[in-house]
């Protein structure tokens, strides 16, 4: 099972905590013009976003794939050590 985990960026990582980081990362505002639902825009809260989007496939999806592109563009940017 671990095998097949490896390379899932999702792996332990909840959805309370995805939606957290992009508000941390984007605000309410610059997460409701990235992906146009309601609950981002409308009077938004953790709560309500999370029971929206436990209940619509379509719309988690589109949160998880901008988690990992920002996860993804976050290491780009980070400078590398060199030893």
């Amino acid at each position: 099972m671990s095998e097949q985990q490896a390379n899932n960026p999702l792996h332990g990582v909840t959805l309370e905590q995805i939606v957290n980081s992009l508000v941390d990362y984007y605000g309410w505002e610059g997460l409701g013009k990235r992906i146009d639902i309601r609950c981002f825009t409308s009077n938004p809260s953790v709560k309500s976003s999370l029971t929206f989007l436990r209940k619509t496939p379509w719309a988690r999806k589109k949160v998880e794939n901008l988690f990992i592109a920002t996860q993804k563009y976050k290491r780009k940017k980070v400078p590398r050590e060199q030893s």
